[in-house]
């Protein structure tokens, strides 16, 4: 998992409630699951046009010219603004493997369904709840300035504007530990992995007849 320290990205908008993980990848490209591959397909029916198809190439699709992602002044975004209740619905984790393929690395919301905000972490994106009297002031600020980006300091907990005003985030700590040092639920069993093979290698010697070959 890539780890994340320190960011400034060029903020886009998903200006809408109740954001579900169908909305975010629909459901007939869940048959992967090589955790890559999903950002062409991200936000596909709000993206697109057409009914999007696992495996067709997206570089001739018809575009919907309205919808952010499609925009100029968007392009190569990797901070998301979005409204409550992001990540609502399923439980898929393809939701945040999309958004990472695509390039966000830090979403912003008033509020995130559980599941979906613990997936984030998982996969190394950085889900921040602030208030929502200060996401509507990050909408408007994002809105009157093209190309508006922030610093996102995870090991800080800040969030610096353009303006030079500092926003503070509550996350976990041992999240943060797991995101700052790139480590996934592998990674921190890896971390261990000397322990694991000492207590293999005891076992083995203690009860032998579990590891012999039984021919057929």
């Amino acid at each position: 998992m890539k780890a994340f320290t320190q960011l400034d990205g060029l903020v886009a908008p998903m200006d809408r409630a109740n954001v579900d993980t169908d909305m975010i990848i629909p459901k007939q490209f869940l048959k992967s699951i090589k955790r890559s591959g999903f950002g062409p397909n991200l936000f596909d029916e709000l993206r697109y046009l057409d009914e999007g198809q696992p495996g067709a190439d997206c570089s001739g699709r018809p575009l919907n010219p309205d919808f952010p992602l499609n925009q100029p002044r968007y392009q190569g975004a990797s901070v998301l603004l979005a409204r409550e209740n992001f990540g609502c619905g399923s439980s898929r984790e393809h939701a945040p493997w999309a958004l990472e393929d695509y390039g966000f690395r830090c979403v912003i919301a008033p509020s995130f369904a559980d599941i979906f905000f613990n997936n984030c972490f998982k996969n190394g994106v950085l889900p921040i709840v602030l208030p929502a009297e200060v996401v509507d002031e990050l909408f408007v600020a994002m809105y009157e300035q093209e190309g508006y980006q922030l610093r996102v300091d995870l090991p800080a907990q800040i969030i610096r504007t353009p303006d030079g005003r500092e926003i503070a985030f509550e996350v976990d700590a041992f999240r943060k530990h797991c995101l700052v040092n790139g480590l996934d639920d592998i990674g921190l069993t890896l971390q261990d992995a000397d322990a694991i093979a000492e207590f293999e290698q005891a076992w083995q010697k203690k009860s032998p007849w579990l590891f012999r070959e039984h021919s057929a």
